[in-house]
This record gives structure tokens, sequence and C-alpha cells, in this order.
């Protein structure tokens, strides 16, 4: 079974997004400091969310809306939650909700950066594929080059999926040239363990330009599955190659 969101839901989706970006803009120009840290905020359309090489609007039948509102301080501490409209089989699965919590930071004077978060994925209306990650990475700046290793594993049941555990493992590569486009990618693996579970390969490469306040990412994503993946080998179209166009707005 297919579905469409609303036009209310998606003006409604993209009013509460605008009302916090507003707000947000408004507390950075008056700078004003919360609980020690500074309020930020990001407002992305998209024309697909790609997730691990999945398709999270069915195949790209609907553009998205995305938005985050985040707190850090300066020792690196930060939380926030993220939306996003989607669209899946299941017709309780209109919007993801994800708070999140985390520390970034240096070890030491070694270069060595490390970041660990607490992202959990909240369906309103769908409970029942509600889950919770714990994303691990560590990076290292290389002249213009950065490199980031990502460890990521379920900490309750993936998708909600009875006794299933996963586990991404992936490398984020970029480069920002002297005119300020960034090239940037990512090959990982998405590990799942459980009964008829089966895990699948997932890359992306594009590049990203930001011109007059606005960031405009160009992105070719790609997957291993196929016909013969024993979870989506039955729905492969919503893992085929495709490419993602974007433009996001910070304050």
């Amino acid at each position: 079974m297919t579905i469409k969101m609303t036009l209310q839901h998606k003006l409604l989706l993209s009013g509460l997004l605008l009302s916090a970006a507003s707000v947000t803009q408004v507390q950075a120009e008056e700078n004003n400091q919360v609980l020690g840290g500074t309020i930020n905020g990001n407002l992305t359309f998209a024309s697909d969310y790609v997730f691990r090489g999945e398709s999270e609007t069915l195949d790209g039948d609907v553009p998205v809306v995305q938005g985050t509102l985040g707190w850090g301080n300066d020792d690196g501490w930060y939380g926030g939650v993220f939306a996003s409209n989607i669209k899946f089989a299941d017709p309780n699965l209109e919007i993801v909700t994800a708070p999140f919590i985390g520390k970034a930071g240096e070890f030491g004077d070694s270069g060595i950066t490390y970041d660990v978060m607490v992202f959990s994925y909240l369906y309103p209306g769908a409970s029942y594929s509600n889950y919770t990650e714990l994303w691990l990475k560590v990076g290292k700046q290389f002249g213009q080059a950065n490199i980031q290793l990502e460890v990521t594993p379920t900490i309750d049941d993936w998708f909600g999926v009875d006794g299933w555990q996963g586990v991404n493992y992936a490398i984020h590569p970029s480069y920002e040239f002297s005119n300020g486009v960034n090239l940037s990618g990512s090959v990982g693996y998405q590990d799942l363990d459980g009964e008829g579970a089966e895990g699948w390969g997932h890359w992306n490469l594009g590049i990203s330009k930001t011109y007059a306040g606005l960031k405009f990412d160009l992105r070719y994503h790609g997957s291993t599955v196929d016909e013969t993946h024993k979870v989506y080998g039955t729905q492969t179209e919503i893992f085929d190659d495709r490419f993602v166009i974007g433009v996001s707005k910070s304050f």
C-alpha cells in the first residue's frame, strides 16, 4: 500500500520548521545565549531523502522538507531535534522526528576529533518502528581534506523489528577547494543481525557550494541491494541509484 502526504501535512511541517528557523534567527541576531550555549537551526528542501542508500520517500515519490533545531556550547556538548516528511508503504509512516544529544571535541592536541551522539528515530503514529542509535565518529583534517570514520550500532531493535540489531560502518572523506566548492562522499555497510536479516552496502558522492547564504548540494547515491536481498528483494526500487539535489539555509 502506498500513500501520498496531504498538502495540509506538508504546509504544517513547513510552517513549523520555518517558524523555528525564524525564532532561531532572531535569537542569533540578539546574541541570545541559552543555558550557556547557542541556539542554531537548519532548513532544507530536497528532491528526496536518502538514508544509507534507501529512499525514505518510497522511491522519491515526494520532495522533502527537513529541519533541525539545535543547541551547542563551547565545551562541545550539543542537542536538538531533526524532523522530515517521509513516505513508506506503511500509511502511518509520514513524519520522522529525531531528538539527539552528543559531545564533540578533540583528543588533546592530536588533531584527531571525536563525536559521540545518541540519535533516536521517532515516528508519530507508528511508534512500533521507533529505534535509537549510538553514533561514534573519529576524524582528522589533512590540509583541505578531511576524513571521518563511523561506527554506529543500534541500542534497541532496528526499526522496531523484534530481535534485529544493526551496526553501520562508514568512511566519510571530503575535500574543500579554494573556491569554496566541497567534494564529499561516503562508503559504508549497514550490517543487520537477526532472523531473516541481511545487511547492505551503500555509498554517495556529491558536491556542495554556499552561495548568497544558501547551500546547494548535488549528490549521487547507490547501494548493493538487488532482487536477491532477503529484506528488500521485493522492493529494490527504493534502493535504485539516484541523484538528489538539495538547498539548505542555516540560522
